[in-house]
């Protein structure tokens, strides 16, 4: 299954937030959002998943999700939203529940992401007793278990510290050689786009359009073996956006 942007423009009263959007998630592909603070990146991944309509342009899904798939668009937010009265299997199960799935293959597929997301042993625990890489992992595992074609991911570790955030890059990277799954991916860290991302889009600052678009041919477990050209490619969408990224945070100022 393939998302897909056509031309697609959109603002918030007068102000003009993403103009001329085109772009797609292809099956098996992490293609990762990045631009100065304001640019539309949210607004972006909530029109993907069918949360805002655009003023003009189409949100379009082409082929089909996988036969077993509950939900094929599903999100992973910044803030974990784990219900703090259910254990750690309790918040995965809730997804579930939701689509009537029969208790012994809900067993099954709650079994398989813990052990994806090496929470296995965590499975009763409460989520004021973990640690805020492993409840984004739980979120991760919750997000999973309803195999979906495309994850949207916005912001997933820009709440966590910077050795957190590396442990949990290493666990997306080793879970995508596993499942090999598909999301857009926002972020404004762009170390973590480089690391993550099969395609990296720059948005220019508001409105949001596409500057330029950045493939990476190293395969995503070997990232950490380049070092060198990783940071070169880093170091260039800074140079790109640097004075736009300035720009934008006077503007945010000024606004506040």
């Amino acid at each position: 299954m393939e998302l897909i942007l056509d031309h697609v423009n959109h603002s918030y009263g007068d102000v003009e937030v993403l103009n001329d959007i085109s772009l797609s998630v292809g099956s098996g592909e992490i293609v990762c959002i990045v631009g100065p603070s304001g640019c539309g990146k949210s607004t972006l991944l909530r029109i993907l998943g069918g949360l805002e309509k655009p003023d003009a342009g189409a949100a379009l899904i082409a082929g089909d999700p996988p036969a077993d798939s509950l939900n094929p668009l599903t999100y992973v937010f910044q803030d974990f939203a784990l219900l703090p009265w259910r254990t750690v299997e309790g918040n995965i199960s809730l997804v579930l529940e939701d689509h009537s799935v029969r208790k012994d293959k809900a067993r099954a597929i709650i079994t398989d992401v813990l052990a994806r997301t090496k929470l296995s042993e965590f499975a009763n625990a409460w989520p004021r007793q973990l640690s805020g890489g492993m409840k984004q992992r739980v979120a991760i595992a919750r997000a999973l278990s309803v195999n979906p074609a495309v994850m949207l991911m916005d912001e997933p570790l820009s709440a966590l510290d910077s050795q957190t955030r590396e442990l949990l890059m290493d666990d997306l990277i080793e879970l995508w050689g596993q499942v090999g799954f598909s999301a857009c991916y926002i972020t404004h860290n762009l170390a973590e786009a480089v690391r993550l991302g099969h395609r990296i889009v720059m948005l220019s600052r508001r409105p949001g359009k596409i500057r330029e678009i950045v493939d990476i041919d190293i395969p995503l477990n070997e990232r950490i073996n380049h070092p060198a050209e990783t940071a070169a490619i880093q170091r260039r969408l800074w140079e790109a956006m640097r004075d736009e990224a300035r720009a934008a945070d006077r503007e945010l100022s000024d606004v506040a």
